[in-house]
């Protein structure tokens, strides 16, 4: 009986253990997304929207989002100061202009590769494409999303907008968060990545 008893505490231990680790997503995107989210020493939300976090919610994933881009490097842009949703000034520069069809349009955005990135040996070659689009506002964050890239070896480019992220302050105010410049305006509604998140 003793043991019975043993084995039944296991059970519970073991099913609440699973509960507390399981992960939730389609992708393998969505579950680590969903996994930084839920851990406390990771995660952007507040205390009172960690408590009861049970996933992010996305659009389905789509593979006609996947696109392949030309870019056109633009070795020559000037640096500037991108604005942010605070008072901190973003030091960036234009490292291309890709172009790529959607829905039967040719789309053309800027790509952006930060100042504090190339000093760091992890970020070197990494690119920011920040976008708006007309889900903005309604399925998705009224201020646009972000895509991470990383520099490629031709003249072509992986664009993915399954992993169009929210940017951090669509959680918490305390981020400071660029604001995305006008100019990547997409004229359709990108139904791909993560949707508003609902506090």
């Amino acid at each position: 009986m003793r043991c019975l008893k043993y084995i039944v505490l296991l059970g519970v231990l073991i099913a609440c253990s699973q509960k507390k680790s399981a992960v939730v997503g389609d992708t393998e995107y969505q579950i680590n997304q969903n996994n930084i989210f839920k851990d406390a020493s990771t995660s952007p939300l507040k205390a009172k929207d960690l408590r009861v976090f049970e996933g992010l919610d996305f659009f389905p994933f789509d593979s006609t989002y996947i696109i392949s881009a030309k870019i056109m490097r633009t070795p020559d842009a000037e640096w500037f100061n991108m604005k942010t949703t605070t008072s901190r000034l973003s030091r960036e520069r234009i490292y291309g202009i890709v172009t790529f069809k959607l829905k039967e349009k040719t789309i053309q955005l800027n790509i952006y590769q930060g100042e504090e990135n190339m000093n760091s040996e992890e970020y070197k070659d990494y690119l920011f494409l920040p976008f708006i689009d007309n889900t903005n506002g309604e399925d998705s964050y009224a201020g646009g999303r972000y895509l991470d890239l990383r520099i490629p070896d031709d003249d072509t480019i992986e664009i993915d907008f399954n992993k169009a992220y929210n940017p951090l302050c669509a959680y918490n105010e305390k981020y400071s968060c660029p604001i995305v410049p006008r100019v990547n305006y997409i004229d359709l509604k990108v139904e791909a990545g993560v949707k508003a998140f609902k506090k």
